[in-house]
């Protein structure tokens, strides 16, 4: 069977949407500018999101002392050993926030990264409550000659959930971030984290039609994964009965109903996370690779004859 997105996966790949659009395998690599958060530095808050470890997530190689072009070079040898089929490479800048600076300093940082011969683009993280009009116009005229997309850390369609996590924003200004950039033609992703304490799991299932109410092109789902070192950790340690850790095999059966509803036009990029033991803190599903989670997920699906969008109601497709 051949699904609305074009192939007979089940769900509406990350590798097939790059296929469609650049032709062939591209890479993503990471790097890190140096930003900050404005709920690190004082600006909104202190001490950061409840969750947050930026190393559990951030390439050895992602240094900001060595700067943008050293980082890449770095990062295309480690894919290249790793990833023999790319041929180019999308410069991820993941860490913390990545639109927080004068918009100088972004058309200084963004311009070395494009300037790369084997770039085709970027891919820039950043909150919701770090963006301008001013700034998506520049990200508008970079997309003319590359590959653009912004990808916005909301992690949660609840209030009192942001609220409880130290996010600094609510769902409405993730909502308005969403929207100005897609109306910029801009390629735009969503992170949500299934998990955080209070949602339940017909939570997380009903938030489906929130998300796909929003005009994005990509989006991730992880697990909650507490880290060494965060908040998070010690409102464990004070409070572990206010968390929720399911089994793999749970989590697989609870994203398949959320897959079931999910517009079948917005691409899953992850649906799930690993992270080095090292920052583990708490229950966890140990040493379980990607490829085996996307693995074990489609044959979920293939056994429940399950898909993307099987249940979502306008037919828009």
């Amino acid at each position: 069977m051949i699904y609305p997105w074009g192939d007979s996966r089940r769900y509406n790949s990350y590798a097939g949407y790059f296929r469609r659009v650049f032709g062939g395998r591209v890479q993503k690599l990471s790097a890190d500018a140096g930003f900050t958060c404005p709920n690190r530095d004082g600006t909104i808050a202190e001490g950061g999101c409840t969750f947050c470890n930026n190393g559990a997530f951030t390439p050895s190689y992602c240094i900001p002392s060595k700067g943008i072009r050293r980082q890449i070079e770095e990062g295309i040898e480690f894919h290249r050993r790793r990833y023999r089929g790319a041929s180019r490479y999308l410069v991820y800048f993941q860490s913390f926030s990545n639109t927080y600076a004068p918009l100088e300093r972004l058309r200084t940082l963004y311009a070395e990264a494009l300037a790369h011969p084997e770039v085709a683009g970027i891919v820039v993280g950043t909150r919701p409550d770090c963006i301008d009009e001013e700034k998506l116009d520049y990200f508008a005229g970079l997309a003319r000659t590359h590959y653009v997309a912004i990808e916005y850390g909301i992690e949660s369609t609840c209030d009192e959930t942001l609220r409880a996590v130290n996010r600094g924003h609510d769902f409405a200004t993730a909502c308005r971030a969403v929207r100005m950039t897609a109306e910029r033609g801009l390629h735009v992703g969503a992170h949500f984290i299934l998990g955080l304490p209070g949602e339940s799991d017909e939570m997380l299932v009903a938030q489906t039609s929130l998300i796909n109410a929003l005009p994005l092109t990509t989006v991730k789902f992880h697990q909650l994964q507490i880290f060494r070192d965060t908040p998070m950790a010690a409102q464990y340690d004070a409070d572990p009965g206010r968390f929720r850790f399911w089994t793999l095999d749970e989590y697989i059966a609870l994203f398949t109903e959320i897959l079931r509803r999910l517009r079948p036009s917005l691409v899953v990029e992850r649906f799930a996370s690993e992270a080095p033991p090292r920052y583990h803190y708490g229950p966890n599903w140990g040493l379980v690779r990607n490829e085996q989670l996307w693995a074990m997920l489609e044959k979920r699906l293939e056994e429940t004859d399950a898909w993307q969008g099987e249940l979502f109601a306008a037919k828009t497709f």
